[in-house]
């Protein structure tokens, strides 16, 4: 069963840190690490750790696969995934509640500029 944890643990920091910055860095928003998928898996690797973070932004939310390996005190960083969209889908179960993180402000934001709020189940996605 895949397993979706909110928080990091202190082993991962600072790959996941790497992984995130070196991410941001081609995207015109910033996002942040809002769970990582299987931690105990990328703590067991050696070598080139495997890190299948999810990261989010404003409204969007996504599923990415990195290699984080440290050379001479530096980390390299590179994306695995180039379908994040078909991965997630194939991969990560339906929840009957939106994922721990994902979009924290979001219902906030839209209740601040509207009187209601109506949110669609359908058959275990928000």
């Amino acid at each position: 069963m895949t397993i979706v944890q909110e928080t990091i643990p202190d082993a991962l920091g600072r790959d996941v840190e790497a992984a995130r910055d070196w991410f941001n860095q081609t995207e015109e928003i910033d996002f942040e690490v809002t769970g990582i998928v299987d931690p105990q898996a990328a703590l067991n690797a050696s070598g080139t750790r495997e890190l299948r973070l999810v990261l989010c932004a404003g409204d969007r939310c996504e599923c990415r696969s990195f290699g984080v390996s440290t050379k001479d005190g530096s980390y390299e960083v590179a994306l695995l995934d180039e379908n994040p969209v078909g991965e997630v889908q194939g991969s990560l179960p339906a929840e009957l509640d939106p994922p721990p993180g994902a979009m924290r402000q979001w219902l906030d934001l839209l209740l601040e500029r509207h009187a209601f709020v109506m949110l669609v189940f359908y058959r275990g996605y928000w």
